[in-house]
Parts: structure tokens; C-alpha cells; sequence
């Protein structure tokens, strides 16, 4: 199956919460594994927020729910100039965005996917993106 939607890490961290929102789960559940994918950029997230956690038990729910079950889209060329040129644009209009959600945000432009997330003001705006807010 294709390939539709990019994952930003506030939707792929759901499974490691306490309590994931049921928004999350319902979506991810009706479209499915074999059409969802994240960015290497939502794996580094994670990643580092696990890393940062003293506990086994972020760990272990990684390892069980999360790891290695979504294709990891990786950084290249093209993203980088999608990048390049909606960071430009955003700041010459002010509407300056953390560069790691505009990495994400121009992984999904590559690859023309829409972007799925938990918070849509961090995505709002970015020319060309498709964004869907599943909170």
C-alpha cells in the first residue's frame, strides 16, 4: 500500500503515553500501518526523550510499540532545499518556526504526504503542506 501520511513525533509518541489520546488511536487504526511513516527527525526526538528518562518502562514500551514498526523517511537533497526555502520564507514573513518541525514539515512537501500531528499552530502556514490535526 502507498505511502500518505508523515507522522510528526506528537502523534508517534502516543503509544509510549500513559494515556494516548483516543483521537490518535482511532485514526492511526483506521488508515493503518502500511500508510503511515515518520522522519528520521521524529526518531531522533524520540530517541532523545527517551534517553533523557532514568526508567525501564519508556524503554521497554519503545522497544515493544514503536521501534522499527514505521518506514523512517531520511533527510536528503531534496528536503534540505524544500527546507531551505520555506525557513526563508517563513522568516522573511515573521512566522519564524523551529527548524526541526520545518525539516519534518519539508520531508512531508518531498514526498507528498500530508503531515499528521497533535499540534497544527507548529505546522500552520508552511507553504504547500498538507497537515491534519489528530487531537
Amino acid at each position: 500500500m502507498k505511502l500518505t501520511h508523515l507522522l510528526d513525533t506528537s502523534v508517534y509518541s502516543q503509544p509510549l503515553r500513559k494515556r494516548p489520546l483516543a483521537s490518535v488511536r482511532k485514526q492511526w487504526e483506521a488508515l493503518g500501518d502500511s500508510r503511515l511513516c515518520i522522519s528520521v527527525v521524529c526518531e531522533m526526538e524520540v530517541l532523545q526523550g527517551l534517553r533523557m528518562q532514568t526508567g525501564k518502562r519508556l524503554w521497554e514500551a519503545y522497544h515493544e510499540l514503536l521501534e522499527n514498526r514505521l518506514p523512517c523517511l531520511p533527510l536528503d537533497l531534496e528536503v534540505a532545499r524544500v527546507f531551505a526555502s520555506a525557513s526563508a520564507l517563513m522568516h522573511k514573513k515573521g512566522m519564524k518556526r523551529p527548524e526541526l518541525d520545518l525539516i519534518i514539515a519539508a520531508t512531508a512537501i518531498c514526498h507528498n504526504l500530508t503531515l499528521v500531528t497533535c499540534n497544527y499552530c507548529d505546522f500552520a502556514c508552511i507553504p504547500e503542506l498538507k497537515v491534519e490535526d489528530w487531537s
